[in-house]
């Protein structure tokens, strides 16, 4: 049986928020700690709970201690170098959104432009057709060309 997505909002019943907040932090913990161990690597957590007057560490204060003066001996731009704030990593969520947006409008004109020869070497003809359609339909023409030339020589 499946769970069903969990709404992402602040729960205003404290004792409910508290609940999920133990439960979520444990299950970070343990994932800090499987992620440590499969894959070979150095990792900390601190959590500071509004409940906690100390923050909870994994996997204790020296390791983390030791893994925090470990980054912090780094050159800062090797620091910093897949850091990412919600900003940037929006930005570049946009950014490559865009990008397939873009490769997706570009796939669909060829796909429009390829119906048209299709139609054309049907019979339709070009009348009707636009200054764009008739230049985007040339450059598909030599798009083909090329591709028909390196088949030949190929």
């Amino acid at each position: 049986m499946t769970r069903k997505k969990v709404k992402l909002a602040f729960i205003t019943n404290d004792s409910a928020r508290k609940a999920t907040f133990k439960k979520r932090k444990k299950g970070l913990m343990k994932k800090v700690g499987e992620l440590s161990t499969l894959c070979g690597i150095d990792a900390c957590a601190v959590v500071y709970s509004p409940y906690d007057s100390q923050p909870e560490v994994w996997p204790d204060y020296r390791g983390a201690h030791r893994v925090l003066a470990q980054f912090k001996r780094m050159p800062e731009m090797e620091q910093s170098k897949k850091m990412v704030n919600q900003e940037s990593f929006i930005r570049h969520r946009i950014s490559k959104a865009a990008d397939q947006l873009k490769k997706l409008n570009k796939d669909n004109r060829e796909k429009e432009i390829t119906h048209l020869m299709y139609q054309c070497l049907t019979g339709k003809g070009l009348q009707g057709l636009g200054v764009a359609e008739l230049n985007d339909m040339g450059w598909l023409l030599d798009q083909n060309l090329k591709d028909i030339c390196k088949r030949i020589e190929g």
